[in-house]
């Protein structure tokens, strides 16, 4: 009796063992489904992120474009040769010359020349120059004229150009408008839609691939020759500000803290203070930048001198509190061996702890970077959000950003047109971007020491 009481107990353990381990089991595939249902989530999710702004942005690389035989005709460009110096002459006398054909050559109604080489192409067009010229965006009456003063002896002379369509016959032609809609809300009337068609068809106006939005500036005259190069030349000024500045400091703060910094009240406050400041909003880091940098020392406004110094301020706590990571995960034996052969700190640290702890804070100094490129809302506070129609040369020249340049091309009221070209300003921000990680994937891998 007391052996198959025994045996009942041994048995009732065991349904029970089993199905302990039966649900243990299905909750180990419950949660390894559940993870690699949360990866699929998030992959798709980042698949139709990328998949939608590739599909908007890279359509705007190209854009309908004029290729047709241009003649500089000198009954129109009624200039006379470009100035050289003559002996003897000084030079402001010579510059004073040179700006007055400068100056004669900006009367020079280029609109004309454009005018008579669409008529070649288009007869019934002779009556109607300003439906003409609406097919043709306006910046390219100021390339005609530069190419005259780069090279007066193009007068009188028939060259084969493409010239950048006006932005709402690139909207029309790419059927980014609805073709229905009544006269009233579309932005061209029916005779140069009708002749945008005609040029196409016959293939005077093309879908060919424009470098104007990398080689331009932003314009809002001739918005189909807007351009991404002053926010690159903005935000490259920016980033190696942040380089200089934030890297440095950074690294050196993250060391003397981690390395030498002694245990008490004083450090243990600029820590949780370092911790904090990483999790301050950013606009608060604009509104510090606003007061500090151009109301007390006077920096330049909209510059990216000053964009680059808040944007540092914004970095460096990132920097710091990943550089210390790095330096924690240096275990304590190199430390101590190298003491024990008879190195002092400094030695141990320049020596042994930073060429191991090299491949991480390599990498936190490329992800401080990437997220200073990316950011927005500081550089809105400083005025960078300012039309800048040029190119700087200088960090102290006025200038604005690619997020900012994002930002205020998704704010135009040419949405059909800017929709796309936005999407193209986030898809080289975000080739920048996987790029600086690419580099810093690299970096790790090159500087990687195991122990």
């Amino acid at each position: 009796m007391n052996q198959h009481t025994e045996l009942s107990g041994h048995a009732a353990i065991r349904r029970q063992v089993e199905a302990s381990l039966r649900r243990r089991q299905v909750r180990e595939k419950l949660f390894h489904w559940s993870g690699i249902a949360a990866v699929v989530i998030a992959l798709t999710l980042v698949g139709i992120f990328f998949g939608t702004i590739l599909k908007t942005g890279l359509p705007a690389f190209w854009q309908s474009t004029f290729v047709m035989d241009v003649h500089f005709d000198p009954e129109v460009v009624q200039i006379g040769p470009k100035p050289e110096p003559m002996p003897g002459e000084s030079p402001a006398a010579y510059q004073q010359r040179f700006n007055q054909w400068q100056l004669d050559l900006g009367f020079v109604d280029f609109g004309q020349i454009i005018h008579k080489s669409i008529v070649k192409q288009l007869p019934e067009a002779a009556e109607h120059p300003d439906e003409t010229l609406a097919l043709v965006t306006s910046g390219e009456l100021f390339a005609l004229r530069d190419r005259v003063v780069a090279d007066p002896g193009i007068i009188g002379q028939t060259v084969r150009l493409k010239l950048l369509a006006d932005a709402n016959v690139d909207v029309w032609l790419k059927g980014n408008i609805d073709r229905d809609l009544p006269d009233t809300q579309q932005q061209l009337s029916p005779l140069v839609r009708a002749w945008a068609d005609q040029l196409q068809a016959s293939g005077v106006i093309q879908n060919k691939f424009s470098t104007a939005i990398f080689m331009n500036p932003d314009s809002r005259s001739s918005l189909a020759s807007a351009g991404l190069a002053g926010a690159f030349m903005g935000s490259l000024f920016m980033m190696i500000i942040v380089i200089l500045l934030a890297m440095p400091i950074g690294v050196a703060a993250a060391i003397y803290l981690e390395e030498f910094a002694p245990k008490n009240r004083l450090t243990d406050l600029i820590e949780v203070n370092i911790n904090n400041l990483a999790a301050v909003p950013s606009i608060v880091f604009g509104l510090l930048g606003a007061v500090v940098f151009i109301m007390w020392f006077n920096l330049p406004m909209s510059s990216s001198l000053v964009g680059g110094l808040v944007l540092t301020l914004m970095t460096l706590p990132t920097v710091i509190i990943a550089t210390r990571a790095a330096l924690k995960a240096v275990p304590p034996s190199i430390r101590e061996a190298a003491l024990g052969v008879g190195a002092s700190k400094m030695q141990a640290i320049t020596h042994h702890v930073l060429p191991l702890a090299r491949p991480g804070i390599l990498t936190a100094m490329i992800i401080g970077v990437a997220q200073a490129l990316g950011e927005t809302g500081p550089l809105l506070l400083i005025g960078m959000s300012a039309f800048v129609a040029s190119i700087p040369a200088t960090p102290f020249d006025q200038s604005t950003a690619l997020p900012v340049q994002i930002y205020l091309w998704e704010s135009n009221e040419l949405r059909n047109f800017f929709e796309g070209r936005g999407s193209a300003a986030i898809i080289v921000l975000l080739g920048m971007m996987l790029a600086l990680n690419a580099v810093a994937i690299w970096l790790r891998k090159r500087f990687e020491t195991r122990w």
